[in-house]
């Protein structure tokens, strides 16, 4: 049929009956019409809201002592500290100028941290509700307490993993490769950290020595990025995933890979046509169950 054909075809439809007729046309309704019908509001289940962000919030933690506060960061960059049961403000961590992306409580609540993607981290002493140190570190990649004390652990964009005492502020750097140490996590015994890095390297930290106990790359390291790294309860295991949509679990004492768990494509891959993108996939976040 020539366009006329199809074009006077198409006049003879009559859309709107069509769609009373149709039973998928709520399928096509989008997201944003979800459960919102002839102007009532979309059905909220939740028991408290916390609504003082303004945009999307990035970041959020729950003290690990009484779990009755809570911390988030957002795109405003703006940190609140506040209360669980009721959504009640006990106070905004001020002062940044980027995007809070990461917060959290020292193990014992005393202390919660926040830092933006420029690398602006402060601490506030929660009781008091005060500001008791701050630091500026190169672009921000992920940031974390230390499971016994008040040791702070932060990875950047320039392959540095920063170590500060807190509040006192004792410093000390591990320097990985020239790339972003992309996630981090401070081992069970508090005494080594593992950091995974965006050339696919991992390296297990000694603390208080400041070097590196053992290295994976080439073979025994991943291909891609590390997105996320675990350990078991009493740090024998270490997981690692990655861009390359592989995961790895090493034993931390020697440092050996002693599994690899591919995600194996089923269907066999479709040629790539002129400007498409292939299609990826990544292990985004890992977890080992207690007992």
């Amino acid at each position: 049929p020539s366009a006329d054909d199809l074009a006077d075809e198409m006049e003879d439809v009559d859309f709107e009956d069509e769609e009373a007729e149709e039973p998928d046309a709520e399928a096509w309704e989008s997201e944003d019409d979800e459960g919102v019908e002839d102007g009532m509001e979309a059905q909220d289940d939740s028991e408290v809201t916390f609504s003082l962000h303004s945009a999307s919030v990035f970041c959020v933690s729950l003290d690990p002592k009484t779990n009755s506060l809570a911390v988030t960061g957002g795109e405003d960059d703006k940190a609140f500290v506040w209360r669980v049961s009721d959504g009640e403000l006990l106070f905004e961590c001020s002062g940044h100028k980027d995007s809070v992306t990461c917060a959290g409580f020292s193990h014992d609540s005393v202390f919660v941290a926040t830092g933006d993607m420029s690398g602006f981290i402060k601490v506030w002493r929660v009781d008091a509700k005060e500001e008791v140190w701050s630091f500026e570190v190169g672009d921000l990649e992920w940031m974390e307490w230390h499971p016994q004390a008040h040791v702070l652990l932060a990875g950047t964009a320039d392959g540095n993993t920063w170590m500060w005492k807190i509040p006192s502020g004792d410093c000390k750097t591990f320097q990985g490769p020239a790339c972003p140490a992309t996630c981090g996590k401070i081992l069970p015994d508090g005494k080594r950290a593992v950091v995974g890095y965006e050339d696919g390297t991992m390296r297990i930290w000694d603390l208080k020595q400041g070097t590196s106990l053992h290295v994976l790359k080439g073979q025994d390291g991943h291909q891609d990025p590390l997105t996320c790294v675990a350990s078991n309860q009493d740090g024998s295991l270490i997981m690692t995933g990655s861009v390359d949509c592989h995961a790895k679990l090493v034993n931390s004492a020697t440092g050996k890979v002693v599994c690899v768990f591919k995600m194996e494509s089923v269907a066999p891959k479709a040629p790539i046509g002129e400007g498409e993108e292939a299609e990826s996939n990544s292990v985004e976040s890992l977890g080992f169950c207690n007992v």
